[in-house]
């Protein structure tokens, strides 16, 4: 490991071999204290180097607190230290895979021996699980050349996948599923490192290779594959033969760790009462969940009663950190506090003791080298939590030297396949296109005799206006594409062609030649662009370089590429014009930052224009918090600043004094003019109107431009096709990113509250949406009625006063607030054109991004709850996977298209899973209801208008 010399040092202290000597044995307890920052986790990584059959339990109060601890260890001790995270849902079963897999993943290597740091929280301890005794009946283990009768063969493996829980389907593009293809299955579960293709000859398993989901391409060929189950309490299988779930045992973590673990308690008094709050609490979730007509099991069967939890844990030896009573004590002090000041930051790297850097990546290290030019500083990569000072080395981590948050890297444990053709297949009914005869029905692939010998052929049928059919050979399959059409599943169904006709053959022709007249305005566009001329940019800096290192999640293919090509563009002679499409929460803002940042260091100006004073204010912070380390002057102008304040910002921006100008349509008005503009951002263009839209095309002709968006209008969107403007897409979700989850339901007093309870009995925070400010207050003393004693109440809407306004986002944003009751001034995740009963009519699209909504890591994501009908928000952005719960009235009539949770669909209770993160699917066109609102709908959609409630 990069950082042995950390764990080297700490062991050599007398106080580490003392510690060693006198560990704690079963039953007993002691207390440590001296140990700030990250110095504990080096204390554990030097006790496991020196104690290599033991295994040590670090139990802390909250999931933040264990990604903490488990990044520290990984850097140090590499992967021997696992996570076996708590359940999000209540049920035995976890819906999230990527939990489920987590946690059945570290049990699994846990009973096996293979791990040496095992990080939890208190209420994971205490939880109930059939994954051990589901992996003792249930685990699957291949190798190639393998034939064991009726154990190995391919129909008796595909039996043992569907009773572990894995989905049969006609392709794998995601985990917990398998497919069939004549001698060949692909498999992808948990336990594997990558998707396997097993492939028979007979009852014999002749192959096993790795593939990729996304072109479906077999890699690699491996010797051994290990399958474990996906679900526990439904069908065990040993030995070809079927148990009942009754049947297997529920134990807890305590259960299965050996009798000499050490385990480490962190903030020894909150472990008890998250214990206790839990067992509390899990009363009242299964009470709602009865009265909701479910069944789920007895609170026993699924947690540990808090009495028998604290008397399994007092059979271990245990070391209670930083305790009160603490006998044993370290030498060790936390470093002073730098705060950005690279005066103060080199004082203290001139005294003593000798000073060792840990640096995020490696162009931070290169910045701070060049910061302190110092002998008396050693710079390493591998970034801790916390520095902390030993006898004779003081170590400081970069994060707390520029005082901002710890970057995580934790890699999305499973995949998924990339939405392609090649992971689509055709279905009988599905629209087609052939090359020669134009669009017809496809009806699936058949055999039909060929020749006077008896010979046979497979062919795919196409089915064509008045019942034609057209029998196309495999071996001509390239003739067929699926059929797609603007707006996907919301367009008409096409008109079929007639075989035999010249219809196909004239649209044809019409559209070759639409094609050869667009050809001819592009090579005049072209011609023209190239003449044109602009400003070319300078080559990215060693500080472009550290800003993209610095960025805290890992950047998706479709973001690195959109960056290269802006910074390209830029780069030219000549004007960019380019549009960034993407989902919200794809980096399109880190891509604008980016850009921005290269062209201030050129000396030019920029200018951010968006469409409401929320978002200015939110890409003020944005811009800001990423800036922060660079000499740039940013400023935001909106109706949050007075008419003062505006003026000196415009006269500053004339003079050349702010590099970024940050603001609405304000941006527009003729008396802010820029020194020396270089740079236009656009979020969202199409909602402005006609006259902004004429400022804006004055001053396209001589900068560069960089149009952001998540929905293009078609013209827009038509130009960038055509070429007229670039265009660059971003596809790719970020890898810790899940995607929102809706459900519409009925209002119900119980389920609100189950929901509000529940999310923030998982640290989260929720939005709950009403759309009218008339009654927003009268909801708001409903949810508090609703939402647990501790719950943290606000309220927002487009009529508070500025400031007011601004505090309550801020407060949300800082996690002083659990539920934010709000208009529609919280984002939807598609832009639509609505606005707040009462307030001035005008598009809203608020940014409401705040670090709940942030990485798996950092803190949970939030939860949505809204009237049915209303545009979702920004929660879930790289993170595990938010709710977003619509709530109607009892008169409204639910399209077939609403479905159950993934978990419900899976055949497992709805109630593990209906309230938490789970899969959805799209629902539309639903007229939001508030409880007791008598009107009827037509009043209804006077006030809200056509709306739209999608599920990714």
């Amino acid at each position: 490991m990069a950082l042995d010399f950390l764990i080297d040092r700490l062991d050599e202290l007398p106080a580490t071999r003392g510690l060693a000597e006198q560990l704690p044995v079963p039953g007993a307890r002691l207390g440590v204290t001296g140990l700030p920052g990250s110095s504990a986790i080096v204390l554990l990584a030097a006790l496991a180097r020196r104690l290599p059959q033991r295994v040590f339990v670090v139990v802390t109060p909250t999931p933040t607190d264990a990604e903490r601890w488990l990044a520290d260890g990984q850097t140090l001790v590499g992967e021997s230290a696992v996570l076996y995270p708590q359940r999000e849902a209540l049920g035995a079963e976890e819906p999230h895979f990527e939990i489920a897999g987590e946690r059945i993943e570290t049990l699994e290597r846990l009973l096996s021996g293979a791990v040496r740091i095992v990080v939890t929280t208190a209420r994971a301890t205490a939880e109930r699980t059939a994954v051990p005794a589901a992996l003792a009946s249930m685990r699957l283990v291949l190798t190639a050349r393998e034939q064991e009768a009726g154990r190995s063969t391919l129909s008796g493996i595909v039996q043992r996948l569907e009773a572990m829980g894995y989905a049969r389907v006609p392709t794998v593009t995601e985990v917990a599923q398998f497919s069939v293809r004549g001698g060949i299955l692909d498999a992808y579960g948990f336990g594997m490192a990558a998707p396997t293709r097993i492939e028979w000859w007979g009852d014999e398993i002749v192959s096993l290779r790795n593939f990729d989901l996304d072109s479906q391409r077999s890699g690699q060929a491996i010797e051994r594959v290990t399958i474990l189950p996906v679900t526990t309490e439904g069908r065990g299988t040993r030995a070809g033969a079927t148990q009942p779930a009754a049947a297997l045992q529920r134990e807890s973590l305590l259960d299965l760790l050996p009798t000499d673990a050490l385990v480490v308690l962190e903030q020894e008094s909150a472990l008890e009462q998250e214990v206790d709050r839990a067992w509390a609490e899990a009363a009242h979730h299964l009470e709602v969940a009865r009265r909701l007509g479910e069944e789920p099991p007895v609170r026993e069967a699924l947690f540990v009663e808090p009495g028998a939890w604290r008397r399994q844990l007092t059979r271990f030896g245990r070391l209670a950190l930083n305790a009160g009573d603490a006998t044993a004590r370290f030498p060790l002090a936390p470093p002073d506090a730098v705060d950005r000041d690279i005066r103060q930051l080199r004082r203290i790297v001139a005294g003593e003791p000798p000073t060792v850097i840990l640096c995020d990546n490696e162009g931070q290290l290169e910045r701070l080298d060049e910061l302190l030019d110092t002998e008396r500083a050693t710079l390493a990569v591998g970034a801790l939590d916390g520095g902390f000072v030993l006898p004779g080395l003081r170590v400081l981590t970069d994060h707390e030297i520029f005082r901002r948050a710890r970057r995580l890297r934790r890699p999305r444990r499973y995949r998924s396949a990339a939405p392609s053709a090649a992971t689509r297949a055709l279905a009988s009914g599905d629209f087609v296109v052939h090359l020669e005869h134009g669009i017809g029905i496809y009806r699936g692939i058949q055999t039909i005799a060929v020749g006077a010998a008896g010979g046979s052929l497979e062919v795919a049928v196409v089915e064509y206006a008045g019942g034609d059919r057209l029998n196309v050979p495999l071996y001509r399959l390239d003739q067929l594409e699926p059929y797609r059409a603007a707006g996907d599943g919301d367009a008409p169904p096409p008109r079929l062609h007639h075989l035999g006709t010249t219809t196909w053959q004239r649209q044809r022709e019409k559209t070759r030649a639409a094609i050869r007249r667009m050809a001819v305005e592009l090579l005049d566009l072209y011609a023209r662009r190239q003449l044109a001329s602009g400003f070319a940019f300078p080559p990215d800096t060693p500080w472009q370089r550290e800003l993209e290192s610095a960025f805290l999640y890992e950047d998706t293919p479709d973001q690195r590429r959109a960056s290269e090509e802006v910074k390209r563009d830029m780069e030219r002679p000549r004007p960019m014009d380019r549009l960034l499409v993407g989902d919200v929460g794809y980096g399109k803002t880190e891509v604008a930052v980016r850009a921005a940042f290269k062209a201030v260091q050129a000396g030019k100006q920029v200018a951010v224009l968006v469409p409401t004073t929320i978002l200015a204010e939110q890409h003020g912070r944005t811009f800001r918090e990423r800036l922060a380390d660079y000499p740039v002057r940013i400023e935001v102008l909106s109706r949050f600043r007075s008419a003062k304040e505006s003026a000196a910002v415009t006269r500053r921006m004339t003079r050349g004094e702010v590099d970024i100008l940050i603001g609405t349509h304000r941006l527009l008005s003729r008396d802010v003019t820029f020194h020396d503009l270089g740079l236009l951002i656009v979020d969202e263009e199409h909602r402005f109107g006609v006259g902004h839209k004429e400022r804006l095309k004055a001053l396209k002709l001589a900068v560069d431009v960089l149009t952001l968006t998540a929905t293009p209008i078609p013209r827009t969107l038509h130009l960038s096709l055509a070429g007229l403007r670039d265009l660059t897409l971003l596809e790719t979700p970020p890898k810790d990113r899940s995607p929102v989850l809706t459900f519409i339901e009925p209002w119900d007093d119980a389920l609100i509250e189950e929901a509000l309870a529940r999310e923030l009995d998982r640290a989260g925070q929720v939005f709950f949406v009403h759309n009218r400010i008339e009654t927003i207050d009268t909801i708001a003393e409903r949810v508090r009625a609703l939402a647990p004693p501790r719950a943290r109440i606000a309220v927002a809407h487009g009529k508070l006063k500025e400031a007011a306004l601004d505090a309550v986002m801020a407060r949300f944003g800082r996690g002083e607030v659990d539920v934010l009751v709000s208009t529609m001034i919280v984002r939807p995740r598609r832009p639509q054109r609505q606005h707040d009963a009462g307030e001035p009519r005008r598009p809203v699209r608020a940014g409401a991004a705040v670090p709940a909504a942030g990485p798996r890591g950092a803190k949970p994501p939030a939860r949505l709850l809204l009237p049915a009908g209303a545009g979702r928000g920004r929660p879930g952005c790289r993170g595990a996977a938010a709710g977003a719960r619509a709530s109607h009235g009892p008169g409204l009539r639910i399209p077939h298209r609403a479905t159950r949770s993934r978990a419900a669909g899976r055949g497992q209770p709805a109630w593990g899973g209906a309230i938490g993160p789970r899969a959805g699917r799209r629902v539309r066109h639903l007229s939001p209801v508030a409880p007791g609102d008598g009107r009827r709908p037509q009043e209804r959609r006077a006030d809200y208008g056509d709306q739209e409630l999608r599920a990714a």
